[in-house]
């Protein structure tokens, strides 16, 4: 018998759950809100509030949760266009 290794999508589960969390605490947003977010889901532009100063309070606090270092050349506008764009740049910070 052949166990496979489903540690890859449970790691990027755990990444895009805890976005999730921290997108709730840091900008107060509903649950079901976060829940239903998609990879394609708008946040700055679309979130009132996503400003520029909650930007800076959420960099902060991906750098506590996800235990990395966030330059200020490291991410663009583009990082907070959507969910799937925020996910990805998380995914590629821890690796």
């Amino acid at each position: 018998m052949r166990v496979q290794n489903s540690q890859p999508a449970d790691r990027h589960q755990d990444v895009d759950n805890r976005m999730r969390a921290l997108l709730r605490d840091v900008l107060g947003l509903p649950q079901g809100q976060v829940d239903a977010f998609d990879g394609n889901s708008p946040l700055f532009g679309a979130l009132p509030e996503l400003d520029s100063m909650a930007v800076a309070g959420l960099l902060t606090e991906m750098e506590d949760r996800f235990d990395i270092l966030i330059d200020d050349e490291d991410f663009d506008g583009d990082t907070f266009e959507t969910f799937g764009s925020l996910v990805a740049f998380a995914r590629a910070k821890i690796g």
